[in-house]
């Protein structure tokens, strides 16, 4: 096993839940109105500090997308999933971009926003699996 190097980030940002590893940039929110399985989510143009699990199409709220899982890197907690593909001519633009699962990482007012927060179902995307 070799040395482990974590992208630090030096302004406001999320970080794991578990281990506070630097996850995301707060200017890199997308969209703050997506849904998880377990509460609310929100989409990044870029993460760090992750690795990717297994490709697979997943039937979403908004249609068909080959995802992946992505696991901090420094302790190997699940926080979400990156888009691959997305099926829909109006979905494209989730491609290449992250969501993260509030549940699972810190805000960058230190807080972890658990599941009780309200969803808004503006732009929501869900697993049905």
């Amino acid at each position: 096993m070799g040395r482990l190097f974590l992208v630090n980030l030096e302004e406001k940002s999320y970080s794991c839940r578990h281990c506070k590893t630097n996850l995301a940039l707060c200017e890199d929110v997308v969209s703050k109105s997506f849904q998880s399985r377990h509460g609310k989510a929100y989409l990044f143009s870029k993460v760090v500090n992750v690795y990717p699990g297994k490709k697979e199409d997943r039937m979403m709220m908004t249609g068909m997308h080959t995802v992946v899982d992505i696991y901090c890197v420094k302790c190997g907690s699940y926080v979400g999933w990156r888009y691959e593909v997305a099926f829909e001519k109006n979905q494209k633009y989730k491609e290449g971009k992250s969501v993260l699962e509030r549940y699972k990482v810190w805000g960058p007012d230190g807080n972890n926003y658990w599941v009780a927060q309200e969803v808004e179902a503006e732009e929501s995307d869900t697993d049905e699996a």
